[in-house]
Protein backbone atom coordinates (compact mmCIF):
# COMPACT_ATOMS: atom_id res chain seq x y z
CA UNK A 1 0.00 0.00 0.00
CA UNK A 2 2.84 2.42 0.81
CA UNK A 3 4.38 1.82 -2.61
CA UNK A 4 1.03 2.50 -4.31
CA UNK A 5 0.50 5.73 -2.34
CA UNK A 6 4.04 6.81 -3.27
CA UNK A 7 3.21 6.26 -6.95
CA UNK A 8 0.02 8.28 -6.58
CA UNK A 9 1.92 11.10 -4.87
CA UNK A 10 4.52 11.16 -7.65
CA UNK A 11 1.86 11.23 -10.40
CA UNK A 12 0.04 14.06 -8.58
CA UNK A 13 3.26 16.09 -8.60
CA UNK A 14 3.70 15.38 -12.33
CA UNK A 15 0.11 16.48 -13.03
CA UNK A 16 0.54 19.68 -10.99
CA UNK A 17 3.76 20.52 -12.88
CA UNK A 18 2.00 19.80 -16.19
CA UNK A 19 -0.95 22.02 -15.25
CA UNK A 20 1.47 24.69 -14.01
CA UNK A 21 3.29 24.79 -17.35
CA UNK A 22 -0.01 25.02 -19.21
CA UNK A 23 -1.28 27.66 -16.76
CA UNK A 24 1.57 30.03 -17.67
CA UNK A 25 0.46 30.73 -21.24
CA UNK A 26 -3.25 30.24 -20.51
CA UNK A 27 -3.07 32.77 -17.69
CA UNK A 28 -1.81 35.47 -20.06
CA UNK A 29 -4.90 34.91 -22.20
CA UNK A 30 -7.16 35.14 -19.13
CA UNK A 31 -5.45 38.33 -17.96
CA UNK A 32 -5.93 40.01 -21.34
CA UNK A 33 -9.60 38.99 -21.35
CA UNK A 34 -10.41 40.62 -18.00
CA UNK A 35 -8.10 43.63 -18.17
CA UNK A 36 -10.77 45.95 -19.64
CA UNK A 37 -12.99 45.50 -16.57
CA UNK A 38 -12.84 47.78 -13.52
CA UNK A 39 -10.26 46.52 -11.03
CA UNK A 40 -12.86 45.35 -8.50
CA UNK A 41 -14.53 43.17 -11.15
CA UNK A 42 -11.37 41.60 -12.58
CA UNK A 43 -10.92 39.18 -9.67
CA UNK A 44 -14.62 38.29 -9.73
CA UNK A 45 -14.54 37.58 -13.47
CA UNK A 46 -11.53 35.28 -13.03
CA UNK A 47 -13.16 33.54 -10.06
CA UNK A 48 -16.54 32.96 -11.72
CA UNK A 49 -14.99 32.05 -15.07
CA UNK A 50 -12.52 29.55 -13.65
CA UNK A 51 -15.08 28.16 -11.19
CA UNK A 52 -17.31 27.37 -14.15
CA UNK A 53 -14.29 25.88 -15.93
CA UNK A 54 -13.61 23.67 -12.89
CA UNK A 55 -17.18 22.35 -13.03
CA UNK A 56 -16.63 21.64 -16.72
CA UNK A 57 -13.41 19.76 -16.02
CA UNK A 58 -15.10 17.64 -13.37
CA UNK A 59 -17.97 16.82 -15.73
CA UNK A 60 -15.64 16.23 -18.66
CA UNK A 61 -13.77 13.49 -16.83
CA UNK A 62 -16.91 11.40 -17.21
CA UNK A 63 -17.17 12.01 -20.96
CA UNK A 64 -13.58 12.74 -22.03
CA UNK A 65 -13.68 9.90 -24.56
CA UNK A 66 -16.64 11.65 -26.23
CA UNK A 67 -15.23 15.18 -26.05
CA UNK A 68 -11.97 14.17 -27.71
CA UNK A 69 -13.89 13.55 -30.94
CA UNK A 70 -14.96 17.20 -31.18
CA UNK A 71 -11.89 18.84 -32.72
CA UNK A 72 -14.13 21.84 -33.50
CA UNK A 73 -13.86 23.01 -29.86
CA UNK A 74 -10.13 23.65 -30.18
CA UNK A 75 -10.58 24.99 -33.74
CA UNK A 76 -13.02 27.65 -32.53
CA UNK A 77 -10.71 28.49 -29.62
CA UNK A 78 -7.75 28.89 -31.98
CA UNK A 79 -9.72 31.09 -34.40
CA UNK A 80 -11.00 33.31 -31.59
CA UNK A 81 -7.57 33.82 -30.00
CA UNK A 82 -5.95 34.62 -33.36
CA UNK A 83 -8.74 37.09 -34.16
CA UNK A 84 -8.53 38.73 -30.72
CA UNK A 85 -4.75 39.02 -31.00
CA UNK A 86 -4.78 40.52 -34.53
CA UNK A 87 -7.64 42.93 -33.80
CA UNK A 88 -6.18 44.30 -30.58
CA UNK A 89 -2.66 44.67 -31.96
CA UNK A 90 -4.15 46.54 -34.93
CA UNK A 91 -6.13 48.79 -32.57
CA UNK A 92 -3.05 49.47 -30.42
CA UNK A 93 -0.93 50.36 -33.43
CA UNK A 94 -3.62 52.70 -34.74
CA UNK A 95 -3.92 54.30 -31.33
CA UNK A 96 -7.61 53.53 -31.36
CA UNK A 97 -9.47 54.46 -28.19
CA UNK A 98 -12.98 53.14 -27.86
CA UNK A 99 -13.82 54.48 -24.42
CA UNK A 100 -17.51 55.04 -23.83
CA UNK A 101 -18.93 57.89 -21.79
CA UNK A 102 -19.62 57.06 -18.14
CA UNK A 103 -23.39 56.61 -18.57
CA UNK A 104 -22.99 54.07 -21.39
CA UNK A 105 -20.23 52.28 -19.53
CA UNK A 106 -22.41 52.00 -16.44
CA UNK A 107 -25.30 50.65 -18.49
CA UNK A 108 -23.13 48.03 -20.16
CA UNK A 109 -21.01 47.04 -17.17
CA UNK A 110 -23.19 44.05 -16.25
CA UNK A 111 -23.35 42.55 -19.73
CA UNK A 112 -19.65 43.22 -20.24
CA UNK A 113 -18.82 41.44 -16.98
CA UNK A 114 -20.82 38.28 -17.66
CA UNK A 115 -19.70 38.15 -21.29
CA UNK A 116 -16.11 38.27 -20.00
CA UNK A 117 -16.85 35.44 -17.56
CA UNK A 118 -18.24 33.39 -20.45
CA UNK A 119 -15.14 34.08 -22.57
CA UNK A 120 -12.86 32.99 -19.72
CA UNK A 121 -14.84 29.76 -19.37
CA UNK A 122 -14.82 29.03 -23.10
CA UNK A 123 -11.09 29.73 -23.35
CA UNK A 124 -10.35 27.32 -20.53
CA UNK A 125 -12.56 24.66 -22.14
CA UNK A 126 -10.51 24.96 -25.34
CA UNK A 127 -7.29 24.63 -23.32
CA UNK A 128 -8.55 21.89 -21.02
CA UNK A 129 -9.23 19.07 -23.45
CA UNK A 130 -5.60 18.42 -24.36
CA UNK A 131 -4.34 18.74 -20.78
CA UNK A 132 -7.09 16.40 -19.56
CA UNK A 133 -6.17 13.80 -22.17
CA UNK A 134 -2.57 14.00 -20.96
CA UNK A 135 -3.78 13.63 -17.35
CA UNK A 136 -5.86 10.57 -18.26
CA UNK A 137 -2.93 8.99 -20.12
CA UNK A 138 -0.69 9.47 -17.06
CA UNK A 139 -3.24 8.48 -14.39
CA UNK A 140 -4.39 5.24 -16.04
CA UNK A 141 -0.86 3.86 -15.66
CA UNK A 142 -1.38 3.86 -11.89
CA UNK A 143 -2.44 0.67 -10.09
CA UNK A 144 -6.08 0.59 -9.02
CA UNK A 145 -6.82 2.05 -5.60
CA UNK A 146 -10.17 1.18 -4.07
CA UNK A 147 -12.87 -1.13 -5.34
CA UNK A 148 -15.05 1.45 -7.08
CA UNK A 149 -15.16 3.12 -10.47
CA UNK A 150 -16.21 6.66 -11.44
CA UNK A 151 -17.18 7.29 -15.04
CA UNK A 152 -15.55 4.04 -16.12
CA UNK A 153 -12.25 5.02 -14.45
CA UNK A 154 -10.91 3.51 -11.24
CA UNK A 155 -11.88 5.69 -8.26
CA UNK A 156 -8.29 6.31 -7.17
CA UNK A 157 -7.20 7.28 -10.68
CA UNK A 158 -10.24 9.56 -11.06
CA UNK A 159 -9.53 11.36 -7.78
CA UNK A 160 -5.86 11.96 -8.67
CA UNK A 161 -6.90 13.45 -12.05
CA UNK A 162 -9.49 15.63 -10.35
CA UNK A 163 -6.95 16.89 -7.79
CA UNK A 164 -4.43 17.69 -10.53
CA UNK A 165 -7.03 19.65 -12.51
CA UNK A 166 -8.29 21.47 -9.40
CA UNK A 167 -4.80 22.58 -8.39
CA UNK A 168 -4.10 23.61 -12.00
CA UNK A 169 -7.20 25.85 -12.13
CA UNK A 170 -6.19 27.52 -8.83
CA UNK A 171 -2.69 28.13 -10.18
CA UNK A 172 -4.15 29.60 -13.37
CA UNK A 173 -6.40 31.95 -11.40
CA UNK A 174 -3.56 33.43 -9.33
CA UNK A 175 -1.18 33.52 -12.28
CA UNK A 176 -3.79 35.42 -14.33
CA UNK A 177 -4.32 37.86 -11.45
CA UNK A 178 -0.57 38.49 -11.33
CA UNK A 179 -0.43 39.07 -15.09
CA UNK A 180 -3.28 41.60 -14.79
CA UNK A 181 -1.20 43.51 -12.24
CA UNK A 182 1.87 43.41 -14.50
CA UNK A 183 -0.16 44.73 -17.46
CA UNK A 184 -1.50 47.56 -15.28
CA UNK A 185 2.02 48.46 -14.12
CA UNK A 186 3.47 48.26 -17.63
CA UNK A 187 0.73 49.26 -20.13
CA UNK A 188 3.12 49.02 -23.07
CA UNK A 189 3.35 45.27 -22.41
CA UNK A 190 -0.11 44.90 -23.96
CA UNK A 191 1.31 44.38 -27.45
CA UNK A 192 3.52 41.54 -26.17
CA UNK A 193 0.55 40.08 -24.27
CA UNK A 194 -1.59 40.05 -27.42
CA UNK A 195 1.29 38.50 -29.38
CA UNK A 196 1.38 35.74 -26.76
CA UNK A 197 -2.40 35.33 -27.10
CA UNK A 198 -1.92 34.88 -30.86
CA UNK A 199 0.91 32.42 -30.30
CA UNK A 200 -1.29 30.39 -27.94
CA UNK A 201 -3.91 30.49 -30.72
CA UNK A 202 -1.30 28.94 -33.02
CA UNK A 203 -0.76 26.25 -30.38
CA UNK A 204 -4.47 25.39 -30.40
CA UNK A 205 -4.46 25.46 -34.21
CA UNK A 206 -1.60 22.93 -34.25
CA UNK A 207 -3.58 20.67 -31.88
CA UNK A 208 -6.58 20.95 -34.20
CA UNK A 209 -4.57 20.18 -37.35
CA UNK A 210 -3.04 17.13 -35.65
CA UNK A 211 -6.41 15.75 -34.53
CA UNK A 212 -6.94 12.27 -35.91
CA UNK A 213 -10.13 13.37 -37.68
CA UNK A 214 -8.32 16.28 -39.38
CA UNK A 215 -4.97 14.63 -40.02
CA UNK A 216 -3.16 17.57 -41.67
CA UNK A 217 -0.29 17.26 -39.17
CA UNK A 218 1.01 14.02 -37.64
CA UNK A 219 -0.89 13.11 -34.46
CA UNK A 220 2.34 13.08 -32.42
CA UNK A 221 3.56 16.50 -33.62
CA UNK A 222 1.92 18.76 -30.94
CA UNK A 223 3.70 16.79 -28.22
CA UNK A 224 7.02 16.37 -30.00
CA UNK A 225 10.14 17.77 -28.37
CA UNK A 226 10.87 20.02 -31.35
CA UNK A 227 7.46 21.71 -31.33
CA UNK A 228 7.34 22.01 -27.52
CA UNK A 229 10.78 23.65 -27.48
CA UNK A 230 9.83 25.97 -30.35
CA UNK A 231 6.62 27.00 -28.62
CA UNK A 232 8.25 27.82 -25.29
CA UNK A 233 11.31 29.53 -26.77
CA UNK A 234 9.10 31.83 -28.86
CA UNK A 235 6.73 32.50 -25.95
CA UNK A 236 9.55 33.32 -23.52
CA UNK A 237 11.22 35.43 -26.23
CA UNK A 238 8.07 37.49 -26.78
CA UNK A 239 7.63 37.97 -23.02
CA UNK A 240 11.30 38.94 -22.49
CA UNK A 241 11.45 41.45 -25.34
CA UNK A 242 8.07 42.85 -24.28
CA UNK A 243 9.31 43.26 -20.72
CA UNK A 244 12.47 45.09 -21.84
CA UNK A 245 10.40 47.43 -24.03
CA UNK A 246 7.91 47.97 -21.20
CA UNK A 247 10.61 48.85 -18.67
CA UNK A 248 12.27 51.22 -21.14
CA UNK A 249 9.00 52.97 -21.98
CA UNK A 250 8.08 53.33 -18.31
CA UNK A 251 11.52 54.78 -17.54
CA UNK A 252 11.21 57.26 -20.42
CA UNK A 253 7.71 58.22 -19.25
CA UNK A 254 8.91 58.81 -15.68
CA UNK A 255 11.89 60.86 -16.89
CA UNK A 256 9.61 62.86 -19.17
Amino acid sequence: MEAILLQYGWVLIVLVVLEGLLAADNAVVMAVMVKHLPQDLQKKALFYGLFGALIFRFSALFVITVLVNYWQIQAVGAAYLLFMSAKNIYDLRKGKDEEEDSDEAAAKKGSGFWMTVLKVELADIAFAIDSMLAAVAIAVTLPHLGNFDIGGINGGQFIIMLLGGFIGVIMMRFAAQWFVKVLNDYPSLETAAFLIVGWVGVKLAVLTLAHEKVGILPKEFPHSTGWELTFWIVLVGIAFVGYLVGVRNKKNHNNG
